[in-house]
């Protein structure tokens, strides 16, 4: 059992299968005894899941950058505040499905140099990092083909196209080795499995 709280995140472009890996993680440390909250982003709490409808659903072009960076940071705050704080407070493994990295590629990247400012803003009203980032790098072509294949309702990054998703597979390598003491890089283009053991030995080497 971890005695004090471990704050892990998933991060990598759309398809490239993050989120099952998180769940598959979750289910895996749950069956090990830890106590383990599964959580995702934009949401994660009421006030964010909201959030969440505004800035994943209708016209690529339904917001500025800048208003989505205000948006994401409001979904995050409120995430922290009601989620993920409280879940460490008691010890637990809080894994989240992307956090403050895809907004700094996201916004930060895809329509202008923002990063600056989004850098900023999470400075001054989220103001930590996760213990550790697990990055699903996968070829963006496939990524991309396995996202749309979902035919979901939250597409609205995905209908930007190949052009964004192989910019923000560049970003997330760059990101990585900006901040290469929290981040670990693992091979998506195979199956689950193999994936899911490389990920499974990164965190429990982390637990440890």
């Amino acid at each position: 059992m971890t005695k004090a709280g471990l704050f892990l995140t998933f991060e990598g472009i759309d398809g490239s299968g993050k989120s099952s890996q998180a769940r598959m993680l979750a289910e895996h440390l749950r069956d090990l005894g830890h106590d383990v909250v599964l959580t995702r982003e934009p949401g994660g709490s009421d006030g964010a899941e909201e959030i969440r409808r505004l800035v994943l659903e209708g016209d690529p072009d339904r917001w500025s950058a800048e208003t989505e960076i205000l948006l994401f940071t409001a979904a995050r705050r409120d995430h922290l505040e009601r989620t993920i704080n409280p879940a460490l407070a008691e010890g637990k493994v809080v894994i989240c499905d992307r956090f403050a990295d895809s907004t700094r590629m996201y916004q930060g990247l895809s329509r202008g140099d923002l990063r600056g400012l989004v850098d900023q803003l999470h400075n001054l009203m989220i103001g930590r990092e996760p213990d550790l980032t697990v990055l699903i790098d996968m070829d963006p072509e496939t990524g991309l083909s396995r996202a749309k294949g979902r035919q979901g309702t939250e597409e609205r990054f995905e209908d930007f196209g190949l052009d964004l998703q192989q910019q923000m597979r560049a970003g997330f390598l760059a990101l990585a080795d900006e901040f290469s003491d929290r981040f670990r890089v693992i091979d998506g283009n195979r199956d689950m499995d193999s994936v899911a053991q490389d990920v499974t030995d990164i965190v429990l080497q982390a637990l440890r």
